[in-house]
């Protein structure tokens, strides 16, 4: 069996995080670089699919097919991108939100198949702790949390670490958590501050990633023209400059567990 050492669990069970843009700011930083990744979406509500420039409803399969047929074949499903030729999409559509019960291990199966042939594969996961989230984590060998510094962004943090653990646990023993990530950090607010030290007494100082997210518009800018960060050049240097050092923590974080 292949084991899903590139595969990476992007996760909250709190809405309005903002896993969408750590996933796709993380996809535009990787094909800046000149790497392949693939995004996968697991959210029924379709967000990266439709950023990164495809129709959902006017698609014929999506990722809801790979977990409903055994030993899908996913050279139909997966679509190239608008943004890149280095990102693929397996696109979703609203359907994947009936898809809340049944087998967690058809989606580990079907990526095996291919992981070898990016440098990263992305889960884009719903804002929930059910089926399609643990879908996600039993094909993955890392999570990343996305957290808002703020009292409502903290809540359900220990929830999803223990969702970590289960799955661990119960179908996947390779996975662990690789980090937390802090998006819309104002660049001024004791608040903020105050939530971030109140992360790190939950999940360790440790391990929350830097640099944090910063909060900008060009971010919203980018979602509702379908384009990439990087295609903004100097108007957004800094989240820019974000993403690629992200990245450049994703793939240490993949080259580590393959040594």
């Amino acid at each position: 069996m292949v084991s899903m050492q590139r595969t990476l669990a992007v996760l909250n069970q709190k809405g309005g995080v903002g896993k969408t843009t750590v996933t796709l700011g993380l996809a535009s930083a990787a094909a800046a670089a000149g790497r392949r990744v693939l995004v996968v979406d697991l959210d029924p509500q379709a967000s990266s699919t439709w950023v990164l420039g495809l129709d959902p409803a006017a698609l014929d399969a999506s990722v809801a097919d790979v977990l409903t047929t055994k030993n899908a074949q996913l050279g139909g499903i997966i679509q190239r991108s608008v943004w890149s030729d280095r990102i693929d999409v397996l696109p979703s559509t609203s359907t994947l939100q009936e898809l809340e019960s049944g087998s967690s291990k058809r989606l580990k199966r079907a990526l095996a198949m291919l992981e070898t042939d990016y440098e990263a594969i992305l889960i884009d996961c719903p804002p929930s702790l059910g089926n399609l989230t643990r879908s996600a984590l039993s094909a993955s060998r890392h999570a990343l949390i996305v957290v808002e510094p703020s009292a409502l962004g903290l809540r359900g943090i220990g929830g999803v670490a223990d969702l970590i653990d289960e799955v661990w646990d119960a179908t996947n023993p390779d996975l662990e958590l690789a980090g937390v990530v802090l998006n819309r950090v104002p660049a001024v607010s004791r608040e903020a501050e105050r939530r971030s030290d109140e992360l790190a007494q939950i999940v360790g100082r440790s391990a929350i990633w830097s640099p944090p997210i910063p909060q900008r518009v060009v971010f919203n800018q980018a979602v509702g023209e379908r384009r990439s960060i990087h295609s903004f050049g100097s108007r957004a240097a800094e989240p820019i400059a974000v993403f690629d050092s992200l990245w450049r923590r994703v793939r240490g974080t993949i080259r580590s567990a393959q040594s």
